[in-house]
């Protein structure tokens, strides 16, 4: 009996039209059947957002040929959702979320769409990675990242991934010639150091930016943030259980009876 191709889920946080997602599409078509959802507008930043307080539309769409393709008005979590429940016909063997237009590297993954469509796949319990080129301009070369993604790709289908667990793969804008490899990493210790820039619009009433810079405070050389310094493609394995075990034994020492009436 003929085994059926990988089904492949795609998605992303900058649109459907989108030169990163394309690429990606482009990574994934030998490797199994593709189908697209993704948002019809750029929903970068959204984090894990999903949409409850109005409708949400889902149109298909032809913009990729004979591909299955749809696009959302929701969150880059919403179309995962929508995908699971409305579109497939079975669970994909594999969801790709990307190529972002700039770094999802540290603490950028908690705020990032890309990866919180990967997250959701995840959570569905399927094989799920989110793809970032270090490089935020709309003509970006995406060839390395294209070749980067089927080779991460070719091993979840191949080998799986363990349970509860995502890939957060960043890729540095660097040409053939000076990249150096995938690295499997740590998230770094890193964070924005954020500033809201003050202005006036033209009625005279306040409104503020969000400014700041990116400060990386962890000096190790097994961080994605190292890696993407010298020329590796970083490859970091998360998880969505957000529990601090480290930290229970500490707080089981603590005094936790709660007086419940007054004493007299």
């Amino acid at each position: 009996m003929k085994q059926d191709k990988p089904l492949i889920l795609i998605s992303n946080d900058d649109g459907i039209t989108a030169p990163g997602i394309r690429a990606l599409v482009a990574a994934m078509k030998p490797l199994g059947e593709i189908i697209i959802v993704a948002p019809d507008s750029p929903q970068s930043g959204m984090g894990h957002a999903v949409t409850i307080s109005k409708p949400l539309r889902l149109e298909k769409t032809d913009i990729y040929g004979e591909l299955t393709a749809y696009q959302c008005s929701g969150t880059p979590a919403d179309c995962v959702k929508l995908a699971v429940d409305k579109v497939l016909h079975r669970k994909p063997d594999l969801l790709v979320s990307g190529i972002n237009h700039g770094s999802n590297s540290s603490i950028n993954v908690l705020y990032s769409g890309t990866m919180s469509a990967a997250m959701e796949g995840a959570i569905e319990g399927i094989p799920s990675v989110g793809f970032s080129l270090c490089n935020y301009a709309y003509d970006a070369d995406f060839s390395l990242a294209v070749s980067v993604a089927q080779t991460i790709a070719k091993n979840i289908i191949q080998n799986g991934l363990p349970v509860g667990t995502l890939l957060n793969v960043n890729i540095p804008n660097v040409n053939a010639e000076a990249f150096a490899g995938l690295k499997i990493c740590r998230q770094a210790n890193a964070k924005w150091q954020e500033e809201f820039d003050e202005r006036k619009d033209p009625n005279g009433r306040r409104y503020f930016w969000l400014t700041g810079k990116f400060i990386n405070m962890d000096k190790g050389e097994d961080t994605d943030e190292w890696a993407l310094a010298n020329g590796f493609a970083s490859v970091v394995p998360v998880h969505f259980d957000l529990t601090a075990y480290h930290a229970m034994q500490q707080l089981n020492n603590w005094n936790l009876n709660i007086a419940t009436h007054a004493q007299h």
